[in-house]
C-alpha cells in the first residue's frame, strides 16, 4: 500500500485587529455600533478562534467624554507602525477639533497607510479627508453634512444617498447607525454572507438595509446653505394636493417663471418640479409612518393623484414601495 503523505492541518488565522479611533465628543453609536458587530462575531459564530480583536483607541488614555455625556474607556494611540488590519474613524461633534489637531491627522494618515482597509463612520469622513485619502474617491457621510464635505474637499465625490460606499480599500458610511451596516459588510467580506447574516439576525437588523439615506432625511435634496425658498416650501406643504405648476409657483414667489426656475436651481440644486416631488414624498412618508390612512387616500392628499404614481416616486427615491415603508417605519 502506498503511504499517504500526512499534511498538518492549516494553522488558524490570527485575529484581525480592528482599531476604532475615538476622540473627545465622539458620537457614541459611531464607536459602539461597529464595536458590537465585531464583538458579536467573536461571541456568536462558534469559530475555533475569535476572528477579531476590536480595540477603541484615542488621544491620551483612560476615559474620554462622548457627545452624549457617557465616558468611554479607550486605549492610548498605538505606534503608527504597530500591526492593524482595519482602521475605523468615528465621527461626532468633536470631529472639527480632531481635524484641527495635526498630530492626530498624521496618526490617521500613518495608520491608514499601514492598514489593509480603512473606514469612516458618519462625520469621521472629515477626519479621513484631512489626510487626503479620500481625494479622487467616492465617499459618504451623514446627509446633513454632505454639502460641507464637498465645500471643504472638492476633490471628493460625495454621495448623499448611500448607506455606505466602498471605493477600493476605503469604506465610508452615512450617519450614526449606518456604521453598523458598514461593519456587517466588512464581516461579510471577511467571513462570508452566512456569518454576517447570523450577526444581523442576532442584532435584529437588516443585513443590507433597503433604500438609502433619502428614506430617513427630510427633503434631502432641498437641505443646505441659505434656504431662500423656505416660505415657498411652507406654502407648498400646505397645498400639496393643489395645482403646483410653474406659473402658480412663480406667482406665489413673486418672480417670473424663468427667474424662479434659475434661482431655485441655484439654491437647491434641483428643479421646482423635483422639489415638489420631494416635499410630497416627505409628507407621504410622515403619513405612512404616523397614521393608518389608506395608501390611496395618502396619495391623493399628498398630490400624487394615484396610488401608482406615488408608488413609482417611492421606488425612485426611497427604493421601497409605500407598503414596505409603512411596514418598516409605521407605528
Amino acid at each position: 500500500m502506498p503511504k499517504i503523505p500526512h499534511f498538518p492541518p492549516p494553522l488558524p488565522e490570527p485575529p484581525r485587529i480592528i482599531e476604532i479611533l475615538a476622540f473627545p465628543q465622539v458620537q457614541l453609536l459611531d464607536v459602539a455600533g461597529p464595536l458590537q458587530v465585531f464583538a458579536t462575531a467573536n461571541e456568536r459564530l462558534g469559530l475555533p478562534t475569535e476572528p477579531y480583536t476590536p480595540r477603541v483607541v484615542a488621544p491620551g488614555s483612560g476615559s474620554l467624554p462622548a457627545s452624549s455625556g457617557l465616558g468611554l474607556m479607550a486605549l492610548p494611540l498605538p505606534r503608527v507602525d504597530a500591526p492593524v488590519d482595519t482602521l475605523i474613524v468615528a465621527g461626532g461633534p468633536g470631529v472639527t477639533s480632531a481635524c484641527a489637531d495635526p498630530a492626530l491627522v498624521d496618526f490617521v494618515e500613518g495608520r491608514a497607510a499601514r492598514a489593509r482597509r480603512v473606514a469612516s463612520v458618519c462625520t469621521g469622513a472629515f477626519l479621513l479627508a484631512e489626510t487626503g485619502r479620500l481625494d479622487g474617491r467616492r465617499a459618504a457621510t451623514h446627509w446633513a453634512h454632505c454639502d460641507r464635505l464637498k465645500a471643504l474637499h472638492p476633490r471628493i465625490q460625495v454621495e448623499a444617498d448611500p448607506i455606505f460606499v466602498r471605493d477600493g480599500t476605503i469604506w465610508t458610511s452615512a450617519g450614526v447607525t449606518a456604521g453598523i451596516d458598514l461593519a456587517l459588510a466588512l464581516v461579510e467580506e471577511d467571513l462570508g454572507r452566512e456569518a454576517a447574516l447570523a450577526i444581523a439576525r442576532h442584532l435584529v437588523m437588516f443585513l443590507k438595509r433597503p433604500g438609502g439615506q433619502a428614506q430617513f432625511s427630510a427633503t434631502l435634496a432641498l437641505q443646505g446653505g441659505e434656504d431662500r425658498f423656505a416660505d415657498l416650501h411652507a406654502w407648498i406643504g400646505r397645498n400639496l394636493s393643489c395645482d403646483l405648476s410653474l406659473p402658480v409657483l412663480a406667482a406665489q414667489a413673486g418672480m417670473s417663471e424663468r427667474t424662479l426656475n434659475r434661482r431655485y436651481r441655484e439654491a437647491t440644486g434641483t428643479t421646482p418640479a423635483k422639489g415638489i416631488e420631494r416635499l410630497r414624498l416627505e409628507a407621504a412618508r410622515r403619513a405612512l409612518a404616523e397614521t393608518r390612512a389608506p395608501v390611496k387616500r395618502i396619495a391623493r392628499e399628498c398630490g400624487f393623484g394615484t396610488e401608482e404614481t406615488m408608488r413609482r416616486a417611492f421606488l425612485r427615491h426611497v427604493a421601497a414601495t409605500p407598503q414596505d415603508y409603512r411596514a418598516r417605519f409605521g407605528a
